[in-house]
């Protein structure tokens, strides 16, 4: 008798429940970007994918060549005050300076030792790249990720005091979503490293690490002491995969050319270039940073503070602009910045 009874109770609270979850499936279904606000740029991200993926229309892509791209930094996920990846590496330089002293006299470790930020943030690329050099020459990538893979799990961000991989737009992975369950290949295509990304990128984004293209190391193939084979990290760069190299990078990498790519920087321009350069209907978008708020504000575009970090000049909204590429407002196109708001 008593679990007869727990059925109907069961039963009679499902039927209750069950009306309220298949209204919010079907608003979902019925929305596929409900962190958009309605306007133009959702508009132009609805209407191209209706025109690319329904047979019969002028514009329709085979399944084969559905290829959407994306920067990461500044477009998928928070870029200042500095770089993810950047931030990573700064905190090996005290193990760099463990194994050579002497270092600690020599820059860019003396500035990254001194702790000032400040000093800290005006350190240019190559001298950042110069403690990644030291850091992981000879490891092993498994060795590297694992260590990458620890960092993230530690770290976090001094803002919103949480993991980096917390701080990912979700308008962008709802349209990475959608783009999805259309037929479209995902890709990352970024000037960091390839590496470091893949690290995450499947549990982040719902990216496999096959489809990441990043900036990347040379390797040697070697034997430990064991004689297991293994590939070295090296001390020179292998490829740079930012402006004209993300364009080179999806032709080495990927093989087609983009029907849609996303950036928010000079560094994808070429990559805009190139995706809407094709023939038939193609979409390029940047996104802008214009919300101080909610996250940051920079330019220089439009009188936004400049910075080296994500430049968006007025130079690239002009050629947006010309071009028909969307520019996503962050202030007014999204409901919200991140999954936490």
């Amino acid at each position: 008798m008593f679990f007869q009874l727990s059925r109907c109770v069961i039963a009679a609270a499902l039927l209750t429940v069950l009306p309220v979850a298949n209204a919010a499936s079907a608003a979902q279904a019925a929305d596929p970007l409900p962190s958009w606000n309605e306007g133009g740029t959702k508009s132009s991200i609805l209407e191209f994918v209706k025109e690319t993926t329904t047979t019969g229309s002028k514009d329709f892509v085979p399944l084969k060549d559905r290829i959407a791209t994306f920067d990461q930094d500044g477009t998928l996920w928070v870029e200042h005050p500095l770089y993810t990846q950047f931030l990573y590496i700064l905190s090996k330089a005290n193990d760099v300076v463990a194994k050579h002293p002497s270092f600690a006299e020599q820059e860019p470790f003396k500035t990254v030792l001194s702790g000032d930020m400040e000093k800290i943030s005006k350190l240019s690329t190559q001298e950042i790249l110069r403690i990644a050099v030291i850091a992981q020459d000879g490891l092993s990538v498994e060795a590297y990720n694992a260590d990458v893979e620890k960092w993230l799990a530690s770290a976090r961000d001094p803002r919103w005091g949480k993991p980096y991989t917390d701080l990912i737009y979700q308008p962008m992975l709802e349209l990475m979503e959608y783009l999805r369950a259309n037929g479209y290949k995902t890709y990352i295509v970024t000037g960091g490293g390839q590496d470091f990304v893949r690290t995450y990128s499947e549990s982040v984004y719902g990216i496999p690490v096959e489809q990441i293209a990043g900036t990347s190391f040379s390797t040697q193939f070697k034997y430990d002491p064991a004689g297991k084979a293994y590939l070295a990290l090296q001390p020179e760069l292998f490829f740079d995969d930012d402006f004209g190299g993300k364009a080179r990078g999806i032709g080495l990498f990927i093989g087609k050319r983009p029907y849609f790519s996303a950036g928010n920087s000079t560094g994808d321009r070429e990559m805009l270039e190139y995706t809407t350069s094709g023939e038939g209907r193609r979409l390029g978008m940047l996104v802008f940073h214009d919300d101080a708020k909610r996250e940051y504000a920079y330019g220089p575009a439009q009188g936004l503070p400049e910075t080296q970090v994500g430049t968006f000049t007025q130079n690239l909204y002009d050629e947006a602009v010309a071009k028909n590429w969307s520019i996503i407002s962050m202030k007014n196109d999204w409901k919200k910045i991140f999954k936490f708001d």
